[in-house]
């Protein structure tokens, strides 16, 4: 079986709301050296013996950009473990 990992975040032209709280919350709570924060999604998939590396990044690629990303406004990267 092959382990995925996928990291999803705002393209970094966008302005992460969720994120900007997140720093004001840390600052408030002391940790004033945190200048940027920014807040995305991690996603693990388990894919079934018998597919090959190259299908299983190709299969990945797809469902980020068909589901798990919104490639207009977010970025994407994924890690495949054997």
């Amino acid at each position: 079986m092959a382990q995925v990992k996928v990291y999803v975040t705002l393209k970094p032209a966008l302005l992460d709301a969720q994120g900007k709280v997140v720093q004001g919350a840390l600052q408030q709570l002391g940790y004033e050296d945190v200048t940027q924060v920014r807040v995305g999604k991690y996603i693990e998939m388990t894919v079934a013996d018998g597919t090959r590396a190259p299908a299983v990044e190709a299969q990945v690629k797809e469902m980020c950009d068909r589901l798990l990303a919104n490639p207009v406004i977010e970025d994407y990267k994924f890690e495949v473990e054997a």
